[in-house]
């Protein structure tokens, strides 16, 4: 996992976490012939205009969950911030009028 500049600080990870079910191409896996196919956890998203995927090892799906997980929440204050934000210009802007 790459760290910010301090690594200590905890992991914060902006995306979504998905599974991928896929076939792996192998014309005599267990995959080729039924419905199952081969399962592995992925954090998606979007990075230069593009959508990007990092599949997961198994002991990193719970270190990204957390890390997508605050995330959101400093997005959710950030949000909550600029609705307040914007309430107060507009009650100045009322005021002065």
């Amino acid at each position: 996992m790459v760290h910010m500049t301090d690594p200590d600080e905890p992991l914060v990870l902006r995306g979504r976490l998905t599974t991928f079910a896929r076939r792996c191409g192998k014309r005599t896996c267990w995959c080729a012939t039924g419905e199952d196919k081969h399962v592995s956890p992925a954090l998606v998203f979007y990075e230069d205009g593009r959508t990007r995927t990092v599949t997961l090892r198994a002991g990193e799906v719970e270190q990204v969950e957390a890390a997508v997980a605050r995330y959101d929440a400093a997005a959710e204050q950030l949000a909550a911030a600029a609705e307040r934000g914007l309430a107060a210009f507009r009650a100045r802007r009322e005021a002065n009028r």
